[in-house]
C-alpha cells in the first residue's frame, strides 16, 4: 500500500471516529473488534460447578484486582442461586446480562462469611456472564463457583 493511500485511509477512518488498531502488521481493527477477538469467557461445565484459581493472568478490574468470567445460558423464568466460595480471598460474584449490564451482584452471603451468594430470577433467557472477583481488588487464589437452578415444588 502506498504512503499516500495509507494516509488517505487513516484520515477517513479517524474522521469517522474509529480508532484503529494494527494487528499482526497488516489488518486494521477497531478497539471493540480487537477486544471481542481477545475476550472469551470460560463456558460453565454442564455440572454448573467449577473449582478454579483467580490469578494476575485474569482480567484487570481497573482498581488493582482481577476477575475471571464464565458464560452460562439461562432460560426465560429461571430461578437460580449462585454460590462463590474461597478460603483465599473475600469473594464478589457479579451476573452480567446479555447486553453486558450488571444484572445482580453480591459481596458477602447471608451466613456472615466473606463468601458470596446471589439469588436471581431470570425474566429473559439468553447468554449471561458470571464474573468472579475479589472485594476491593484485594486477594487472589482458589475458589468454587456453583450455580443451582431452582425448580418449583409440586
Amino acid at each position: 500500500m502506498t504512503q499516500a493511500l495509507l494516509h488517505q485511509l487513516r484520515s477517513k477512518v479517524y474522521a469517522a471516529g474509529i480508532v484503529p488498531i494494527l494487528v499482526a502488521g497488516s489488518a486494521l481493527f477497531s478497539p471493540a473488534q480487537a477486544q471481542t477477538a481477545l475476550y472469551n469467557p470460560i463456558t460453565m461445565p454442564s455440572s454448573n460447578t467449577i473449582d478454579d484459581v483467580l490469578t494476575e493472568s485474569d482480567i484487570p478490574t481497573g482498581f488493582g484486582g482481577f476477575s475471571r468470567d464464565y458464560s452460562i445460558t439461562f432460560e426465560d423464568s429461571d430461578y437460580a442461586v449462585v454460590d462463590l466460595a474461597s478460603d483465599d480471598f473475600d469473594t464478589v460474584v457479579t451476573l452480567l446480562s446479555p447486553d453486558g449490564s450488571t444484572f445482580g451482584e453480591n459481596d458477602d452471603g447471608p451466613d456472615g462469611s466473606t463468601n458470596s451468594m446471589l439469588f436471581v430470577r431470570i425474566m429473559e433467557g439468553g447468554p449471561y456472564t458470571l464474573r468472579v472477583s475479589s472485594y476491593a481488588g484485594q486477594g487472589m487464589g482458589t475458589f468454587n463457583l456453583k450455580v443451582t437452578r431452582l425448580r418449583p415444588v409440586e
